[in-house]
């Protein structure tokens, strides 16, 4: 078998119950079809960075899928087919990775409790060297 992850995103004006049925149900396909979902993140409600069929915001969520190729066209093929769902990607990977992503490490606050800009996730002081 293969591993994937795969990331949607469900549309703004479903309510979080909605899109935890979402997240069983495509579980479901997965297994149904042989494989397993070995993490799934709820990544929350995001800002998109464009708009998409009128929402400005989106439910996401990642996916690593131990399964055969057949298990993917399928969940896929759901997906298409599902209102819900605005977007959704899905690629091959050499091997899973158990720890957090990158989305559940990033706080997304500075020191005084705001909102970091993309230009402040590195503090440049602490990597500036003197020669």
């Amino acid at each position: 078998m293969a591993f994937y992850e795969s990331v949607f995103i469900a549309r703004q004006d479903i309510a979080a119950s909605q899109v935890d049925a979402l997240i069983e149900r495509f579980e479901g396909v997965i297994t149904a079809n042989g494989g397993k979902v070995t993490k799934k993140e709820n990544w929350g409600l995001r800002s998109l960075a464009y708009r998409m069929n009128k929402n400005r915001k989106g439910h996401y969520v990642l996916f690593n899928i131990d399964a055969p190729a057949k298990a993917l066209i399928e969940l896929e093929r759901q997906m298409r087919f599902d209102e819900d769902v605005i977007r959704y990607l899905s690629i091959r990977v050499e091997e899973l990775d158990d720890a957090p992503s990158a989305m559940m490490n990033y706080k997304g606050k500075d020191a005084k409790g705001r909102a970091k800009k993309f230009d402040d996730k590195f503090d440049l002081e602490e990597e500036s060297e003197e020669f």
